[in-house]
This record gives C-alpha cells, structure tokens and sequence, in this order.
C-alpha cells in the first residue's frame, strides 16, 4: 500500500480552501515557493515529511489528514513531532519519512 499523491493533494487543497486560504498565504507560512505549493496540490512534486509536517500546522490539522484522510489527534502532540523534524538534514529527514510512511501502512 503506497501514499496516493493526487489524493494528499486534494486533501491539502481542500482544507486550504475549507480555512479561506490562498496558495501563497499558505506557502509563505510553510516557508515555500507558490509554484512548490501548486505542484503539490496537482501531484506533480512529492513533499518530503517536512514539508507535510509544515502544512499541518499551517494549516491547523494533522498529517493524518492529508496523507490518510482523517484527522486523528485532539492534542498537541503532532506539533512537537513536527519540531523535531524541522533541524534534521536531508538524509535524516528521508529516513524519518520512510519510518513514518512504514507506520502508516501498518495495521495497528
């Protein structure tokens, strides 16, 4: 079971839109380009674990959201999460992105 790209896209699209956000509002405060944000609503760019931790909180949800279709914690705690991500380098954050794609297809 792989991550279905056209349909994270739709589903990021779809809370920007269901908050009233623009494109570039949202990629100012996920520190990206428009461009970068349009290509990953379309599916043509993959954003890296990051990337779609970043737009969780831009976007005030979780990951679960976007990359699952639900939105499963209440609390806080995706946020701390997502700041450990934030000073990795690339190789640390490719591997962090392969566990957390692994725990998303397992069944639990």
């Amino acid at each position: 079971m792989g991550l279905d790209y056209k349909e994270i896209g739709k589903r990021i699209a779809s809370r920007r839109k269901a908050l009233g956000m623009k494109q570039r509002e949202v990629s100012e405060l996920v520190d990206i380009s428009d461009t970068y944000m349009s290509s990953i609503e379309r599916a043509v760019s993959i954003p890296s674990t990051e990337v779609i931790m970043r737009l969780a909180i831009a976007l005030k949800t979780t990951p679960d959201e976007f990359l699952v279709g639900t939105a499963r914690y209440e609390g806080e705690e995706w946020k701390n999460v997502a700041e450990l991500l934030r000073p990795m380098e690339a190789k640390r954050l490719e591997m962090a992105r392969g566990l957390l794609t692994w725990l998303l297809e397992q069944k639990l």
